[in-house]
């Protein structure tokens, strides 16, 4: 089980509206307690943050937002004390444009790190070199008028490519993993891992035959030749081989590709991949019992021997699933991210049932909203600080917070949900918990029993789970002993109340 940790929100500890590693160490305990077994930190790395630390400066230091590499230290020290691991945020397609190395990139054609970074000569009717988005909106190249050539960038224009087939950038990059792995962090996910890698000759990519004004930008073209390339295979292999070297550690990939794609991020035994390539369905897939179901099954049919599961319903990039199926199925939500086969990822806040927050249009901070405004593409509602209690700022901060706080912090925070029995908060420390005590679900196998317009029911080992994905009555369509219903109130034998969930020993 992962937490992910966004750290600008999570705690600050020096009273300037910003989380911080102090911070973080501070609240441990409320990670401990939750019983999962990794932490995983969004970036911390020095960065003008164009796009708040996933436009990396200097990958062996810390920014000083979040302190130092001595605070580092000492938080790695207190999450190993706890019996937890830590993951760091690895972000190997792109720097920021004002890492060193892109601004010795830049100084001159001749310069020995211009191939560093992919420049390439404007079209013949000086126009871009090929068609390629930007996911953040607009093209994927910007014009450098000192050295009259273009600079990819699959993001911001504050966040060029780097160059993974030139040798000199791979090693330098394999230098950061060992940098960190010998300071004793536990393993990585691996920001857009799939889009290292570019076609080479960079051709154009092929028109989107479905594309959506609507869908942002980035969605005119098809990505063919911008990522997703076979040499990426290879390596991810490198990435892992130097892991292994260093005994137990994780390397999560992120992969946001159709599943035939994505199993191929496993790799195999001559060449392996990432433990994890990230499964993101649960955040596009309809939430509906027979949508569900289909995927569920096809995933677990597609993946390859000894591929293991993971599961993901949040992340710092979107929406809060209890804004997306509302408070009630967000219950129904958390026991199904954590009664499915594999490796759940918790986003921080989800435990405590966030839903819709209202951000301001002077408050917004996210790039990607402001660049493309009203298409509601702005990550910033995910991002908001976490509310510990009913104190000023919600205990985050002696200081007005970078973002705003949900709108109920007030009744909606850690402290509040710690002394109600009935909270989103103790529903997921005690599915974490059962998790945990029980082989049936943390290492049981997956099997479907179960699913209609309204009701998902599935197996795992000797337990069963059934899933109310409706505000009306079900049959229940396993009768058993109840272990936890995500209601207050007792389970009512044969029946699924509205928005229930429940996990059942079934009658033989």
């Amino acid at each position: 089980m992962i937490y992910q940790i966004y750290p600008r929100s999570f705690q600050d500890s020096n009273g300037d509206g910003v989380g911080d590693l102090a911070g973080i160490a501070r609240r441990l305990d409320h990670v401990a307690a939750l019983g999962v077994d990794a932490v995983w930190l969004s970036p911390i790395f020095p960065s003008p943050m164009a796009d708040f630390g996933y436009d990396v400066a200097d990958y062996c230091d810390i920014d000083p937002l979040f302190g130092d590499l001595a605070a580092f230290d000492a938080l790695l020290e207190a999450v190993h004390a706890r019996g937890l691991k830590l993951l760091l945020d690895y972000v190997p397609n792109h720097t920021s444009d004002q890492h060193p190395w892109f601004k010795e990139s830049r100084a001159s054609r001749e310069n020995p790190k211009r191939d560093w970074y992919v420049w390439r000569d404007p079209a013949p009717d000086g126009g871009t070199p090929n068609n390629w988005t930007s996911d953040m909106g607009g093209s994927s190249w910007e014009f450098d008028a000192g050295t009259g050539q273009f600079y990819l960038h699959a993001f911001l224009r504050e966040q060029p490519d780097l160059n993974w087939r030139n040798p000199q950038v791979r090693a330098a990059m394999l230098d950061v993993l060992r940098f960190w792995l010998d300071r004793g962090v536990d393993g990585f996910r691996i920001d857009v891992l799939w889009h290292c890698f570019k076609a080479a000759g960079l051709p154009d990519n092929p028109p989107n035959p479905d594309y959506r004004p609507e869908l942002g930008e980035k969605f005119a073209v098809l990505q063919t030749n911008s990522a997703n390339q076979p040499e990426i295979h290879q390596l991810a292999a490198e990435f892992r081989t130097m892991a292994d070297t260093y005994g137990e550690r994780l390397l999560v990939g992120e992969v946001c590709l159709p599943v035939p794609s994505l199993m191929q991020y496993y790799g195999s035994d001559a060449a392996p991949g990432v433990h994890l390539p990230f499964n993101f369905q649960l955040l596009d897939t309809p939430w509906q019992a027979r949508a569900l179901a289909d995927m569920i099954v096809a995933y677990e049919a597609a993946l390859p021997p000894g591929g293991w599961p993971n599961w993901v319903i949040g992340s710092h990039d979107a929406p809060r699933i209890a804004a997306r199926v509302g408070e009630a199925q967000a219950r129904v939500a958390m026991m199904m991210l954590l009664t499915l086969r594999g490796t759940p990822t918790l986003y921080q806040g989800d435990e405590l049932g966030i839903g819709k927050v209202t951000i301001p249009p002077d408050r917004v901070r996210d790039p990607q909203d402001l660049r493309q405004p009203g298409l509601g593409l702005g990550r910033d509602r995910s991002r908001t600080p976490m509310p510990w209690d009913g104190s000023t700022h919600a205990g985050f901060s002696e200081a007005e917070p970078w973002l705003p706080l949900n709108d109920d912090w007030h009744t909606r925070n850690v402290a509040t949900q710690e002394r109600d029995p009935g909270s989103m908060l103790v529903l997921t420390r005690t599915l974490l918990r059962l998790r945990r005590d029980l082989a049936a679900l943390s290492l049981g196998g997956f099997r479907l029993i179960h699913a209609d317009d309204a009701v998902l029911c599935y197996a795992r080992a000797e337990l069963v789970v059934a899933l109310n994905l409706t505000g009306e009555a079900q049959d229940c369509p396993v009768a058993g002993t109840p272990l936890l219903s995500t209601l207050r109130t007792p389970f009512i034998a044969g029946m699924l109340r509205p928005d229930e969930g429940v996990i059942l020993i079934p009658e033989l």
